[in-house]
């Protein structure tokens, strides 16, 4: 066999597989026309269903954050509903589909176990609804507001202004602790006296503080006590309750009045002494 007719059977080879390639694609014109047609206007749709459910879920009383999971939970379900509809369409068997979908799924699952702990830590979140966004929490030992609730994430702002994203599925695994849920709450402050200072007097000086103060509350009645004694002080515990909105501002207030109020009495505020004996040899 000489070079050019090896040429020429590569040359009829490609030619033959490229005919078979064309016929096939002139047969399946139709399918694959129609396929796109129904991807573009599928995806258009979905996301006209999208806005109205948007809209509708708008105006019932679920939380923000809530709506805003719903309706891309729906967005995505629709977008796999028209994907499998253009695969019909082209004639690929709905048990392949399936087939795939569901290896698909268990590989993500197996890749992606910690997005599925975070989504299903969402569900368990807006439903059981232990915050919404707005109330201030501790999360996962993180005190803020919460900003928003999204699929994977719950987003709060610090008290110092940070923006902290925590995993929806560690949330929904550890202690939270809802401060806006009730609309008081308890300042629990320890102070310290010399042991030579007069503890009563102390106690008063505290429990007056309390009775001026705005925003520090009668009911529930604050409690003054000594709660105990170290190796240089007397400690006094105050427990007075507030408004929740006014809590930091109200421990403040607090601990600057008592300080100012024991340096007027002449109540002295301890610090660690050393005695130091020396003995004549």
């Amino acid at each position: 066999m000489t070079a050019s007719q090896t040429i020429q059977d590569q040359v009829d080879r490609a030619s033959g597989i490229l005919s078979g390639i064309a016929e096939h694609l002139k047969a399946a014109a139709p399918s694959i026309v129609a396929a796109l047609i129904i991807l573009a206007a599928g995806f258009l749709i979905s996301k006209l269903i999208a806005h109205i459910a948007s809209k509708a879920i708008g105006r019932s009383k679920i939380d923000g954050s809530a709506r805003s999971f719903l309706v891309s939970l729906i967005r995505i379900t629709l977008y796999v509903i028209v994907l499998i509809m253009a695969l019909s369409m082209l004639k690929v068997p709905m048990s392949s589909i399936l087939t795939v979908l569901g290896a698909a799924g268990l590989a993500v699952s197996l890749a992606l176990q910690n997005c599925l702990s975070n989504l299903c830590g969402g569900f368990i979140i807006l439903f059981s609804k232990p915050f919404s966004s707005g109330d201030t929490v501790e999360l996962d030992g993180t005190v803020g507001k919460v900003s928003a609730i999204g699929i994977l994430y719950t987003k709060i702002v610090t008290l110092d202004g940070k923006t902290v994203y925590i995993p929806n599925g560690k949330v929904s695994e550890s202690k939270i602790i809802n401060f806006t849920a009730d609309s008081v709450r308890r300042i629990d402050q320890t102070f310290s006296i010399a042991f030579s200072a007069d503890a009563d007097k102390a106690k008063q000086v505290i429990l007056d503080i309390i009775k001026n103060s705005p925003i520090l509350l009668d009911s529930p009645a604050p409690v003054v006590r000594m709660s105990g004694q170290t190796e240089c002080a007397v400690t006094i515990d105050a427990l007075v309750w507030t408004k929740n909105e006014n809590y930091y501002t109200a421990r403040y207030d607090l601990i600057e009045g008592v300080k100012a109020a024991f340096d007027r009495e002449g109540i002295e505020i301890p610090f660690p002494q050393t005695d130091v004996h020396i003995k004549n040899t």
